[in-house]
């Protein structure tokens, strides 16, 4: 199973950026389309961005597009979520996860579609 580790995460002002990285393991990464999501305390965990196998197709909730980019490096198996012009209603533990199956025509924003989760890393903005 392929094991996700999230970082980057921290406490800014409303306005500032910050940028995540999900770090996985596995040969097989560069076959598999990836997902941020995120959970803020009391709340259900909702979908942020995922990006297809290949990098070609991003998709965004509308919360945060125009904000926040989704990016990967296959070479480093590595997903990014660059998030800028952050807002305190962007506070929650930001967790990375892979979506199932290879070499998709199709990206989800359910987490049901996704079956490997990393531990999170906590974003807090301040107003």
């Amino acid at each position: 199973q392929v094991q996700l580790v999230e970082s980057g995460g921290g406490l800014v002002q409303a306005g500032g950026s910050l940028r995540l990285s999900c770090a996985a393991s596995g040969r097989t990464f560069s076959s598999y389309s990836m997902g941020w999501f995120r959970q803020a305390p009391g709340k259900e965990r909702e979908f942020v961005a995922t990006i297809n196998w290949s990098g070609t197709t991003t998709y965004y909730a509308d919360s945060v597009k125009g904000r926040f980019t989704i990016s990967r490096d296959n070479a480093k198996n590595t997903v990014y979520l660059q998030m800028n012009s952050l807002e305190p209603e962007d506070t929650a533990v930001y967790y990375c996860a892979v979506q199932r199956g290879i070499y998709t025509t199709y990206v989800s924003e359910r987490a049901a579609d996704f079956g490997s989760w990393g531990q999170g890393t906590q974003v807090t903005v301040s107003s």
